[in-house]
């Protein structure tokens, strides 16, 4: 395209990962591979028949049709106000403290649009999601890595942030269970965070999509669940993978009413809202969970236990997720993590995210979606397992290996 039409925005947002690997994978069946695809977290499986039959019907309801309202219906906000308090023990005001969202990624990626001032910074985790930094490069705002390391468990260490860096940063984003790193944390960890956010004058923003996708009777807790925390924090949430409504596109931010506010503000200028039908079938999944859950969970556990079973009988010594959809793990002795993701994609059609897509402490690391059905999640590994016999350390250092 030419330059005269393109903003120098785009630039900083830099590649999407997730559309190179796209690219990749056509490439592949160009060449005639069948491509098992285990590079986007995106659900399988259909959201509940109850939930359908809710979207059909309100769909052909016809005062649906009229525009939703940035802040979500009065129904939908009471659901997310019910199903909060009975799943994590805290009372939201389904007026001040709930707003809905385009899924958590437009909340997040709008969020330094409305709480920051170019030249403030942010903290952000690193490895972390890509759309963190996007939404920071678009804002104007300077992104400051915090760093999470598999020796700390992926928890950053507060007290190794720089004076100085605390001094400009505007707000700090933690995600837990993390994407993509499968890490989890307990309440401990985030009283620790709330009373760094209050010490330090920074608003803390929780990432919560993955709350409902924890494994062995782990159950993620909510940052609002600290007391006080609605005085510096906000938390983003997800109907996309625990519900199977990734294509429906909802979410919800709950926390501090000042910055749903000022959120609501910015998307009363930029959109009217998700619409009413698919606020309806969200409302009726928070009801369906609250009444008879069924959570993915269950379905997501069975497809860890067996995907990483046959990764270790190929050889490759992965360790199994706390939570999430994903495995994140270290590629195999002489590999970088893009050399490994193209490499096996060419010669054996799986695809996969090379770690350092999600920042510079990935390098090292991929990233495996636990989407497919479980016979091709075996296939999978038995075709990693051919690669890593076939393609010796030795050659790791040649070709697309140094990409």
């Amino acid at each position: 395209m030419n330059g005269k039409w393109r903003s120098g925005r785009l630039d900083r947002l830099g590649s999407s990962i997730f559309a190179e690997v796209g690219a990749w994978k056509e490439e592949a069946r160009a060449k005639g591979l069948d491509v098992i695809s285990l590079d986007i977290g995106t659900p399988a499986s259909p959201p509940a028949e109850e939930v359908r039959s809710a979207l059909a019907a309100a769909a052909l309801e016809p005062d649906r049709y009229r525009y939703p309202g940035s802040h979500g219906s009065a129904r939908f906000r009471d659901a997310v106000r019910r199903w909060f308090l009975r799943r994590f023990g805290v009372e939201l005001d389904s007026e001040r403290e709930v707003l809905s969202l385009m899924g958590t990624q437009d909340g997040l990626a709008h969020l330094a649009l409305a709480v920051t001032d170019p030249g403030d910074a942010a903290l952000l985790p690193d490895p972390g999601y890509p759309v963190y930094q996007a939404g920071l490069a678009v804002a104007g705002v300077e992104t400051i890595p915090l760093p999470l390391l598999e020796e700390n468990g992926y928890l950053p260490d507060f007290g190794a942030v720089p004076e100085a860096v605390w001094t400009k940063t505007k707000f700090m984003l933690l995600n837990y269970p993390s994407n993509p790193l499968s890490a989890v944390a307990g309440r401990d960890f985030f009283a620790e965070a709330v009373d760094v956010a209050r010490r330090r004058r920074v608003l803390l923003v929780h990432d919560n999509a993955y709350s409902e996708l924890a494994f062995d009777g782990f159950r993620p807790p909510s940052v609002l669940e600290i007391p006080g925390a609605k005085d510096v924090a906000i938390e983003f949430h997800s109907l996309s993978k625990s519900f199977h409504m990734a294509g429906a596109r909802i979410g919800f931010a709950v926390g501090n009413p000042d910055v749903l506010g000022a959120l609501l503000k910015l998307k009363d200028n930029i959109d009217f809202g998700v619409f009413l039908a698919v606020q309806e079938a969200a409302a009726a999944a928070l009801e369906l969970d609250m009444a008879d859950p069924r959570p993915a969970s269950v379905l997501y556990e069975r497809h860890k236990d067996r995907f990483v079973r046959a990764l270790r009988e190929e050889g490759w010594e992965v360790s199994p997720p706390k939570a999430t959809m994903f495995v994140w793990t270290r590629v195999p002795a002489g590999w970088t993590s893009r050399g490994f993701a193209r490499a096996l994609l060419e010669a054996e059609g799986v695809a996969l995210i090379p770690g350092n897509a999600f920042g510079e402490r990935g390098e090292g690391y991929v990233r495996m979606a636990l989407v497919e059905p479980e016979e091709r999640l075996i296939e999978a590994a038995g075709r990693i397992g051919r690669f890593l016999r076939e393609r010796s350390p030795e050659r790791a250092s040649e070709g697309t290996a140094r990409d």
